[in-house]
């Protein structure tokens, strides 16, 4: 399903925190509608060598898998980074074509809706993520559209100076 807009069918608490999350991660792969294979690759912020569109399409698949399997649920970290190359994820992105990496998060966000739906909104993480503290699945779902939100405004900054596209790519 992708989102047009932020907002929800329904008013409830639930609804509204995974429709913005949804609307989120659907925006980011619309920043990526049309882009060529070469200018997802490509590092246009001379700061940030790892700032591709297929770094940051990576990254946020990786961060939701980080939050909710390893986290939330505790499991262990199964994550590409290393603590030798913490951004691993946004490193080896550019070995792979965008589409790929664009259906792995569609199908890994799929998997998350579900995991979302089968909890609680006050179920606590298994796993602490500072001082002790246990984040509850609200908390993750708020945490994940910020840093979602976040990262589409590079994806806006990288495609407008990769290939002059800006606006909303069709999101309404």
């Amino acid at each position: 399903m992708t989102r047009i807009d932020d907002t929800p069918p329904s008013w409830d608490e639930r609804t509204q925190l995974t429709t913005f999350l949804d609307y989120a991660r659907d925006t980011a792969r619309a920043k990526c509608a049309g882009v060529s294979a070469e200018n997802a690759r490509k590092a246009v912020l001379p700061g940030s060598p790892l700032m591709t569109m297929s770094g940051v399409i990576n990254h946020l698949r990786w961060v939701e898998y980080y939050w909710f399997r390893v986290v939330f649920l505790g499991e262990e970290d199964r994550g590409p980074w290393t603590e030798e190359d913490p951004d691993r994820e946004m490193r080896i992105a550019v070995d792979f074509p965008l589409t790929q990496l664009l259906d792995e998060y569609a199908e890994h966000s799929a998997h998350h809706r579900e995991l979302v739906a089968g909890s609680g909104l006050d179920e606590r993480a298994r796993r602490a993520v500072r001082d002790g503290l246990h984040v509850d699945l609200r908390w993750i779902l708020l945490h994940l559209t910020e840093e979602t939100a976040r990262h589409n405004g590079h994806l806006d900054i990288l495609r407008e100076l990769l290939d002059g596209t800006t606006g909303d790519q069709g999101l309404g």
